[in-house]
């Protein structure tokens, strides 16, 4: 408990006056209570929100939560479906809340892998390539598997997933650790192919291969239609919505992309909503995927090889 605590004051420089807002679900209770014991070791006024677990990554907490949200000056959100790409958290953000998501982190993932890194060293790191995307236009993305994909970034701003949200306003997942963009909507083309792991699905036995044309996705094979049933579900939920580089030295893929997607030699793509980090597509969803050991260009610049980044 105590090395939680540490953490969470590392990572959120939780001062003991400050109100903190836990918001979890009925699926989490037990993690629930194991970061509610170590956030009591920093403020002496720590608030515990309960809902109904969201049926799906990016859906919005009821009003109550989302208007408490913006109320508190640190949000720690242990959920099994993931806040971090709704109203809710962006509207917390905006009125000064610091916000750390941690959709479907499991028990073992608080005291182990990618909540142990320098997060010194991974904010480094996240900000260097948050930097590059940003400079972009292009990104291509290859693979041995058949990965062939590009999209453009002209005019988007890459942020960095640091893991040292101390200013008011600040967002990010714990465990942390990428840099990350979302891509121009309608100008991404090729094929994706995940290996690693892909949202609902946890870690992949077998290839995912996503087919992608005017920055939507077009065709799935290799998951017996459970991807494309979500695609059709929701509007939206078929964009191109992120590319992120995995920046994190201490995650592992472990079939939960909270983590998956930090590790480093990865990089991931997602679908669905992007409306809160410099995208213009809503969505009640977001999926990421992850792709391991990539080739990237860079504006035709080798970028990364095999997933070792060439140079920051």
């Amino acid at each position: 408990m105590r090395r939680l605590a540490e953490i969470f004051k590392t990572t959120l420089a939780i001062r003991r006056e400050e109100e903190v807002l836990l918001v979890t679900d009925d699926a989490m209770l037990e993690v629930a209570s194991l970061v509610e014991a170590a956030l009591r070791e920093l403020s002496d006024e720590v608030l515990v929100l309960r809902m109904h677990p969201r049926s799906m990554h990016g859906e919005e907490p009821p009003r109550v939560v989302a208007e408490a949200m913006k109320h508190a000056s640190v949000v720690v959100a242990p959920t099994s479906k993931s806040l971090s790409h709704t109203s809710a958290r962006k509207r917390a953000c905006e009125a000064g809340a610091r916000v750390a998501t941690m959709p479907g982190i499991t028990l073992d993932m608080l005291t182990s892998g990618g909540m142990l890194a320098d997060y010194r060293e991974v904010e480094r790191l996240a900000r260097a390539v948050a930097e590059r995307l940003t400079e972009a236009k292009t990104i291509r993305i290859k693979t041995e598997l058949g990965t062939d994909f590009e999209a453009s970034l002209k005019g988007r701003r890459a942020l960095a997933d640091t893991g040292i949200i101390a200013k008011p306003g600040d967002f990010g997942n714990l465990p942390a650790g990428e840099g990350f963009i979302a891509p121009v909507e309608g100008e991404s083309e090729g094929v994706l192919v995940f290996d690693g792991s892909f949202g609902m699905l946890g870690k992949l036995a077998e290839p995912l291969k996503i087919r992608v044309a005017e920055g939507k996705a077009v065709e799935v094979s290799g998951d017996g239609g459970r991807v494309e049933a979500i695609f059709a579900r929701y509007a939206n939920a078929e964009n191109v919505a992120e590319i992120g580089v995995g920046v994190n030295p201490s995650a592992k893929v472990i079939g939960n992309v909270l983590e998956d997607e930090k590790v480093f030699r990865t990089i991931h793509v997602a679908f669905g909503d992007n409306h809160t980090f410099g995208g213009r597509t809503r969505a009640e969803v977001h999926l990421d995927g992850v792709i391991l050991n990539p080739d990237v260009w860079l504006d035709g610049e080798k970028f990364m090889e095999r997933g070792r980044i060439c140079s920051l």
